[in-house]
Order: C-alpha cells, then structure tokens, then sequence
C-alpha cells in the first residue's frame, strides 16, 4: 500500500483532503501543512501492539471502589486536581514557553519521592541542565531518576527498567514514533505519543504528568482529541513580565473544573499563594476614580478581584472599545445599560477596561462593580475604599441576584471591606455581619445614586 499526504491546521489540527490557503475550520491563514502518512503494518494493528489479555465484564461484577489519591505536596495543585492526583492518570499541563509548568513538575518531585519512585523525562533539556535545575529548587532524592530522550520506544523501555509510580514527559511536542515518517510536534505524532502514554497509564497505574506547549490563540499545540485523550487538562496562566501565576483546570474526569490555584514566581521556585484576594488587592490605588471590587467564584474559592475601567472623550467618529480580562461583548453590553438606564452619556467615549492579576472574569456577578466602575471614571468620583459590590446586571437595568452570595459576602467581610452594593432580595433574609454594610439596590441607578451620590 502506498503512502498518502493528508493536510493539517497547525492551529487548530483539523484535517482537509487538500491544501488550501485558509483553514475552513478556525479561519487561520497559511496554516496547512502536509504530512506524510505511512500504511499501518503488521494486518492494521499498527506499532506491532500486543494483543491485551482484558476481556468485558458484567457492570454488576465490577466492584466500585474510590479511586486512589496522593498528594503532590502542593495544596493548590491538589485543589485544582479534585483533592490530590489519581494513579492511572493521565494529566496534560500546558501553558506558554517559560511560564513555568518544568518547574512546576520538578517542584512536585520533592514531596512525590517521599513516597514513590519518579521518572522525569525531558526532551528539551540534558540530564546536567536537570541537575542544575533541581539543585536551584532544592530537589533532592534517591527516588527521582531523569532521562534525556524523545524516541518513545526508548522512553517505554526506561519506564519497564526503572518500574516507576509516577512518569513526567517534558514535552509531548518533542516526543516522537520512529515507525511514523512524520516529524516531532506533528498531528500524527502527538496522537500517537499521547495513546501510548495513556495505554501505560491504564495498563500499568502509573500516573502521567504531560507537558504541553500552547499556540499562539492559547491553546494547546496540536489536536484538539489530545484534551479529549487525557483525563485531566491544566493551563498554567500568566504574564511572564509579572511574577503572579494561576493553573486552571478546564477537564477534569476525577473533580470539579474551573478551579484555580495561585502561585508566585520566585528566584528559588513556585511558591504557593494561599489567599488570592489578598495578592489581587495589593497595591490597590486609594481615592481614585474608576476602580472598584466584587468577589467572583473560581471553582469553591471565592476570591475578590479589582475592575479598573476608564472612560475618555473620543476624539474619532467611532469611539474605540478595549477589555482586558473582561468579556468584551459584556462589557459592550454594560456601557449600552449604563446610557440607556443610567443616563450617562458614554457612548461618545473610549472605553477601556482591565482586570487586575491576570484574572478572566466570566461569570455575571461583576456585571455590577463594573457598571460603578465606568460610572466613577465618567463622573471622575472616587469609590470608597471599604466599598465592594455583587450583583449581575440586566438589559432593563435591573440587578439580579447571583449564586453562593453569602459565600462571597462571607470572603468580602473577611478582607475587611465596610459596605457592599447587592442586588435587593425583595423580603429575604439575609445574614447580618459586625462590621459590613449591605446596601440593596433593585436597579443600577440606585446603586450609583448610593454610591457616588448620583
């Protein structure tokens, strides 16, 4: 059988029969390459696999048993994987060159060794660079062995030699099958390095920690069946000029998703940052117009975030529109309200709007701060300092409440706030705090009329 091309998206990873300037799947231009496919040997069994001894069961026969956890040594690695890692899992960090996932990984080896034996891989650097590393995070053990590779079948042949508990594979892009003619990073082997790692994951019960790059839309290079492969999927998040890191979890097959965890950057490695609101809030400007505080929920942690907002006259036809960490068709649905039921005549000015610490804020409980927000750069008033607010804003103005509030009103009373803006429960009863205010508004002329004195 001859070998056939097949045409991929180095974007995206979706499959055209033929080139083509443009992707149809994501749009991105000049993004199709060709690959070399080479016939499946062996009858179609490919890769010479062995044929697997597991046969189906009856469901009433399989005993239901919880699955076994241990702990990284990181409790906000742990929070975001569901309570501790899973043996016979296999995790995909991915994240921007130099963000920190190695150091992370070889952070983890420290307490991991305490315990078990540790395999750490790595195709991008040499044994001695390990080495150096791993003396400057202060990793020391007679548990962790390091392999400088990236043939798979010389990766599977150390991991039967050393029989380790837990393998690292820093990463999967320089991983590579010498039976494929296509190069390393490539669609083809990415999909096929990830099945291999995955079947020594379920076979054997070793964990697996893979490291991943990410494209430049953010997402991890390669197929989009590698996030549907894995059983967990972490993004490690950050400005690399900044010192502040958040590791997200986006899949999680063994706990809820959308948990974070917050580590500092530091000259000896990752520390771990155990209250958010309080790193968010640092260096806060006082008395100072456009600026204003709510509490979002990231997975069970409630955590206070910083909405800046600045609105300017406009000297173009078109005023220009700007959000960074904030959804921009929220945003642009917001400043709509804010004129049409807030009377404030926005529409002839810029608009720029940013979320301190690297945050995204999705969710619509800070629909409201960022309302008060825009109106006290429009009005040029300043906030009070001890003042936050919670509540998701509706077309028609009105303000609606929003799960977990006595959560977040809970993590604002915490911090020390005085006063919060909340929508109007109309009748319930809420919780009374010592030294917190709350202020109910049933629409945003209200809140602004109780804030700014509007």
């Amino acid at each position: 059988m001859k070998a056939r091309s097949t045409f991929y998206c180095t974007e995206c990873g979706n499959e055209t029969p033929k080139w083509a300037g443009k992707c149809p799947a994501c749009g991105a231009w000049n993004t199709i390459v060709e690959q070399k496919t080479a016939p499946a040997k062996g009858g179609g069994r490919g890769l010479d696999r062995q044929r697997s001894s597991a046969r189906p069961m009856r469901l009433m026969e399989i005993e239901t048993t919880q699955e076994l956890r241990f702990s990284t040594g990181m409790n906000e690695l742990d929070r975001v994987l569901g309570g501790g890692a899973v043996k016979g899992a296999l995790v995909l960090v991915g994240g921007a060159p130099g963000i920190g996932k190695s150091t992370l990984m070889l952070q983890i080896c420290r307490t991991l060794c305490e315990f078990s034996k540790v395999l750490y891989v790595s195709g991008e650097e040499s044994v001695k660079q390990l080495k150096m590393r791993a003396e400057r995070l202060h990793v020391e053990s007679e548990q962790l062995y390091v392999f400088s590779e990236t043939a798979l079948e010389d990766v599977l042949e150390a991991v039967h030699q050393t029989q380790p508990d837990i393998l690292i594979v820093d990463s999967i892009q320089t991983l590579y099958n010498p039976q494929l003619d296509s190069a390393p990073g490539s669609i083809g082997q990415v999909k096929d390095c990830t099945m291999r790692l995955m079947e020594l994951a379920k076979g054997e019960g070793i964990t697996v920690f893979v490291i991943g790059h990410v494209n430049k839309e953010g997402s991890i290079a390669g197929p989009k069946v590698l996030e549907h492969m894995v059983d967990c999927v972490l993004y490690f998040e950050g400005d690399q000029h900044l010192s502040y890191r958040i590791l997200r979890a986006v899949k999680n097959r063994f706990g809820a998703t959308n948990e974070i965890g917050v580590f500092d950057m530091q000259g000896d490695g990752l520390r771990e940052v155990e209250n958010p609101s309080e790193m968010l809030l640092s260096g806060r400007p006082s008395d100072a117009p456009g600026t204003c505080v709510t509490c979002v929920m990231e997975g069970v942690r409630p955590v206070l975030a910083e909405i800046q907002a600045l609105l300017a006259p406009s000297s173009y036809s078109v005023p220009r529109r700007t959000s960074n960490g904030f959804d921009y068709n929220r945003a642009a649905m917001l400043l709509a309200v804010l004129e049409k039921r807030g009377g404030l005549k926005v529409s002839s000015c810029d608009s720029y709007m940013n979320i301190i610490g690297g945050l995204y804020l999705d969710e619509p409980a800070a629909d409201l701060a960022a309302v008060l927000a825009l109106a006290s750069s429009y009005l040029d008033k300043p906030i009070s300092d001890g003042l936050s607010a919670i509540g998701e804003v509706g077309l028609t103005g009105e303000l609606r409440s929003v799960n977990h509030l006595e959560q977040r009103l809970s993590e604002v009373h915490r911090m020390g706030f005085k006063r919060c803006v909340i929508p109007k429960q109309h009748g319930r009863k809420m919780p009374s705090y010592e030294q917190l205010q709350l202020i109910e508004a049933a629409n945003i002329g209200e809140a602004i009329r109780a804030v700014l004195g509007k």
